[in-house]
């Protein structure tokens, strides 16, 4: 093996290595209170860490080159993805949500990197202080107490059919074909997919449920109804209910950090036999980067509120016809 190969695979190996250690410490369940994974410290400070460490092992010729500085940090980030994916550590979704950050603040830190293994001074002693940084700060982020923030998706479709006729499809859904599923981002990041949703009775204190794949309920109550109009219900899942391999304990609905609240469904008259269809829901976070993470759940309840949509809007046109 060449000493250039042994410097590439130093430069490689270390910051995974120091990944994959950071990351087993954090996730020690009775270090919560001090050290946790859904952390702006882990998050953030982690992946420019080790952006860092890379550029900064890497051989002097190299690291003269900016877009070395910012693209061979990913190489490090990309190994401890699949590290942790085979020993079960992280899973799917959890990936494809932290990936950009980590990406970006790879590179901002292999720039960083470059800056120290350039400059004059003690660049040793630098670096040997950056690495301790998440211990250092990740016990001083846990002072600081999280503030719930509450959103809301809002999806809405037109259809071309009798009030009647969409509001039978709307309260309860009939059983769903996998092949009527069109959530695109739901199926890419393994999230369950609705199997149908049933009511015991159209009137507020009905009890309606909704089911998915992967043993995911919604238990729903309605608190407001008017019929072929509106219809608002609290929504509640159990996390206890749900298997352990269906969603990663991170994003668990129900959880410590996201929990569904309620849904409404709209019917507002455009004009004879057309009607646009509104549902939104509300849902809360509670994470020290609510600021990233609502962007996500956004566009993960807006992907199955839009699919529902869709399958209402096909079977109450079909009927129509």
């Amino acid at each position: 093996m060449s000493s250039t190969t042994k410097k590439i695979l130093i430069a490689i190996l270390i910051p995974t290595v120091y990944a994959v250690i950071l990351r087993l410490l954090f996730g020690i369940k009775t270090w919560n209170d001090i050290f946790s994974v859904m952390s702006i410290t882990f998050l953030f400070c982690l992946p420019t860490i080790v952006g860092a460490l890379t550029v900064y092992l890497s051989d002097y010729e190299k690291v003269k080159s900016y877009t070395y500085r910012f693209f061979i940090p990913w190489v490090p980030v990309f190994l401890f993805l699949v590290i942790t994916m085979f020993l079960k550590i992280e899973g799917w979704a959890c990936w494809l949500m932290i990936l950009p950050i980590f990406l970006i603040a790879s590179s901002i830190g292999g720039l960083v990197g470059g800056y120290l293994k350039n400059r004059k001074g003690n660049s040793n002693l630098n670096v040997s202080l950056l690495v301790l940084i998440p211990l250092s700060i990740g016990p001083v982020e846990s002072l600081f107490q999280k503030i719930p923030a509450t959103y809301t998706a809002y999806t809405s479709i037109e259809i071309d059919a009798p009030a009647e006729v969409i509001w039978e499809n709307v309260t309860a859904v009939r059983k769903i074909d996998e092949k009527d599923d069109k959530g695109y981002l739901n199926k890419i990041i393994g999230f369950p997919r609705p199997l149908e949703a049933v009511l015991n009775y159209k009137g507020i204190g009905a009890y309606r449920e909704a089911r998915f794949t992967k043993g995911l309920v919604f238990h729903e109550t309605v608190k407001q109804y008017e019929e072929n109009k509106k219809m608002l219900f609290s929504i509640k899942a159990y996390p206890y209910e749900i298997p352990s391999t269906t969603l990663d304990e991170h994003v668990v609905i129900g959880g410590n950090y996201f929990d569904v609240l309620d849904g409404t469904y709209e019917l507002e008259k455009i004009s004879n036999n057309k009607y646009k269809l509104i549902l939104y829901s509300r849902f809360k976070l509670n994470t020290t980067f609510n600021f990233y993470a609502g962007l996500w759940a956004k566009w993960i309840m807006k992907d199955i509120q839009n699919n529902i949509l869709q399958i209402e809007k096909k079977r109450a046109e079909s009927f129509k016809s």
